[in-house]
Parts: C-alpha cells; structure tokens; sequence
C-alpha cells in the first residue's frame, strides 16, 4: 500500500503571512496604517523581499494596499465595504448551507456540535464579562460556521467564504464589543436548525445574524 503523501513543511513566509493577515484582522494593524517595511522586518524576523512578497499576497485579498512606489498601507476600513461584504458573506453562507444540509452525514452533525460546544463555553464567558475570551470566541465562531457548511464539497467556495468571513470579522474587531445575548440566541438557533436540516430557517437566520452584525458595528461609531 502506497503511504500518504505528507502535507508540505510550512516555511518562515507562511507563519508570517498567517501572523500579519490576523494583526490586521485583529487591528492590530489599524486600517489605513502605512506599514513600514523596515520595522515590519524587525517585527516579525524576516526579509525585506519576503516581506514584500507577503503584502503583495495579501493585496490579493483586500486586507493591504499597494502604493505603487511608495510602499504598502493596510486597507482602510469603510461602510461602503462593510455593506459589500455582508451582502457578499449572506450569499456565500446560504448558498453553502443549502448544499451542506443536503448532502451532510452523521460525521457532519459531529462537527457541528463539537463547534457549539466550544463556541458556548466561550459565550458564557463572554456575557459573564471575561474579555479576556474575545479571541476564542472570534476562532470558536468562524469553526461553528464552517461546520454548518463543510458537507457543501466544495473546497473553493470554503476557501473563498473563509476570505469574506475573515473581513467581515474585521469590522467587528474595530467595534471592540461582544454583541450580547442577541449573537448567543442566533448560534443557538442556527444549531437546532442545521440539525434539523432547515435550510430555508438557517438561511433567514443568518441573513439576519449578519445584518444585526453591521447594525452593531455601525452604531459603535469606529467607522469614519
């Protein structure tokens, strides 16, 4: 029997590029910030080549800009993306819902309450004030919605949705707030319907979810 293949060794650009795209998910990089190559380079213990290579990947995705001769800037946070965004994620999520719940099995229906699982314990904290588990929760939401969709058998449409959803998730990392009870009402509710196989049901309640998402970061007042 021929042995599996093993996955590629993750070289010193691949960690960094994971390392800068969540400063700027997270805002630690502040959008509009011009990222200066020479302290980026002591910052993150890489090259000036490599490190131009990785904001030139991540130009690709919207999260830095290129100033042509000037150097890089990470993109600038605005409504008008925020809005182009959630329509974008809505439509992706629901698409994917629709072809999960269709095709998902039992080892499916494990993932997704595994993810709740974890996902809960990190709201619990949450609303009982620990800030401290923002992070976990950021992780252990992104890891619920995809379970919701991992059955969809297409490895494009994860990879693209994970991109959008990773952006939306930077607005709501600017607002620097938890949503509340709303945000706990809406996962539980999504969890009984995906097991349930309620695409119509999921589909509203995430249309929702996400349109509450851009209420809540809209009325933080961190948005130009």
């Amino acid at each position: 029997m021929l042995k599996p293949l093993s996955a590629p060794a993750e070289t010193v650009s691949d960690v960094v590029f994971r390392q800068i795209r969540q400063d700027i998910i997270a805002g630690v990089l502040a959008p509009g910030a011009k990222i200066k190559l020479e302290q980026a380079k002591e910052r993150y213990s890489i090259s000036i080549s490599s490190l131009r290579e990785i904001l030139s990947r991540l130009t690709t995705e919207n999260l830095v800009v290129a100033e042509g001769q000037r150097g890089f800037e990470v993109s600038p946070a605005s409504r008008q993306e925020l809005a182009e965004l959630a329509d974008l994620r809505t439509v992706l999520e629901s698409h994917a819902i629709g072809l999960s719940f269709v095709a998902g099995n039992l080892e499916w229906e494990g993932r997704i309450v595994a993810a709740y699982h974890k996902l809960t314990a990190a709201e619990r904290k949450l609303l009982a004030g620990d800030a401290s588990r923002t992070m976990d929760w950021v992780r252990y939401d992104w890891e619920f919605h995809q379970a919701i969709v991992s059955a969809c058998n297409s490895a494009t449409l994860m990879a693209t949705l994970s991109s959008v959803f990773d952006r939306f998730l930077r607005y709501h990392m600017l607002a620097r707030s938890f949503r509340g009870q709303a945000v706990v009402d809406d996962h539980k509710l999504l969890f009984e319907l995906a097991l349930k196989r309620d695409i119509d049901g999921a589909r509203a309640v995430v249309h929702r979810h996400v349109r509450s998402g851009v209420e809540h970061v809209l009325q933080s007042g961190r948005l130009p």
